[in-house]
């Protein structure tokens, strides 16, 4: 039987601090803890654990221009002019400086599987449609070595 869960593109600075909190998060705590802490505490360990469990940790994409996790995509949106850069990746795993956007969020499902120079357009949740092109695809790795 194979898995349906989608592997989540991690830096492994990501992994790292998720691995940290995590381990914070189990450690044993106070009996006086109130029952809405702990039940965002519960819910932040399986967010972790369903992270780390599904991660892909570090592996470059192939540098082909095609935007897809792991990728830093800089977008310019059509209406104004005006360009974006970040990581498409996982949100809650914090990787360092740069935006992060999820492949599952709006802007992040309409670029996944561009390749440079595409248009996409997408919903804003306000109703909004919007249409961006795809300027530049980078592996994660090598912006980060380039800082």
């Amino acid at each position: 039987m194979t898995s349906t869960t989608p592997r989540v593109w991690l830096t492994p600075q990501a992994h790292h601090r998720l691995r940290n909190e995590l381990t914070t998060l189990l450690a044993p705590t106070r009996g006086d803890v109130d029952f809405a802490s702990q039940r965002e505490r519960e819910a932040r360990i399986r967010q972790i654990n369903d992270l780390l469990t599904n991660a892909v940790v570090g592996e470059d994409p192939p540098d082909d221009g095609v935007a897809e996790p792991g990728m830093v995509l800089t977008v310019r949106f059509d209406d104004t002019g005006e360009t974006e850069t970040f990581l498409l990746g996982a949100r809650g795993a914090e990787h360092g400086t740069i935006e992060v956007y999820s492949p599952d969020s709006p802007l992040g499902a309409a670029v996944n599987g561009a390749r440079r120079g595409e248009q996409r357009t997408y919903r804003t949740p306000s109703g909004a449609m919007v249409a961006v092109t795809l300027v530049n695809a980078v592996p994660y790795g090598q912006v980060r070595r380039a800082q």
